[in-house]
């Protein structure tokens, strides 16, 4: 009995032991650059989305667009990771069709106009590995300026004429890349 005890007391001190550590555990601060994701439709509660899109979102915070994203520069459309596109149907990109699947989302940016771009690689940190040969489609969109500023790099979906259009905006800056079903 009194070895039972023992084994018993000795357990019982081990688990405080694994509880205590477990407690002491470190988690970093914020990101400077949130996760976000949009989605069409928008409404969290619509099972059957078309498309989303998962990315960071950095901030101006007094900096110069030109000097985050560069004209003429691959650029991975957002912070951090390269954002992460998923099409749940089949959809063209100007005359591409793309097949429903997970892509990585770049742009480069221009004065006149942005060239959108998907590429076949996923999991990827920035554009530093970025590979033309990867790329599932391109298309050349407008760039348009708008009276409000936003701080936050930013994306939205809408739909008009059965064309789905990715909105992205940061400063004042506005680029609209239209996907069709």
């Amino acid at each position: 009995m009194k070895k039972s005890l023992i084994i018993c007391l000795l357990a019982l001190t081990f688990i405080m032991l694994c509880s205590t550590n477990l407690s002491a555990q470190k988690f970093r601060g914020l990101d400077k650059s949130p996760m976000d994701a949009a989605a069409f439709p928008a409404s969290y509660k619509e099972a059957n989305k078309a498309i989303r899109i998962i990315y960071s979102r950095p901030q101006l915070k007094d900096r110069d667009l030109s000097s985050l994203a560069p004209n003429g520069k691959v650029w991975r459309t957002g912070a951090n990771e390269a954002p992460e596109l998923t099409l749940y149907k089949d959809m063209h990109l100007g005359n591409t069709l793309i097949k429903a699947g997970t892509y990585t989302f770049y742009v480069i940016p221009g004065d006149k106009e942005w060239t959108a771009i998907i590429s076949k690689d996923i999991n990827v940190w920035g554009a530093y590995s970025y590979n033309e040969a990867n790329d599932v489609a391109r298309l050349s969109v407008p760039v348009v300026s708008d009276e409000e500023s936003l701080e936050a790099f930013s994306i939205v979906f809408d739909e008009k004429n059965n064309v789905i259009n990715m909105h992205l905006g940061w400063g004042t800056t506005r680029v609209t890349v239209p996907f069709t079903k």
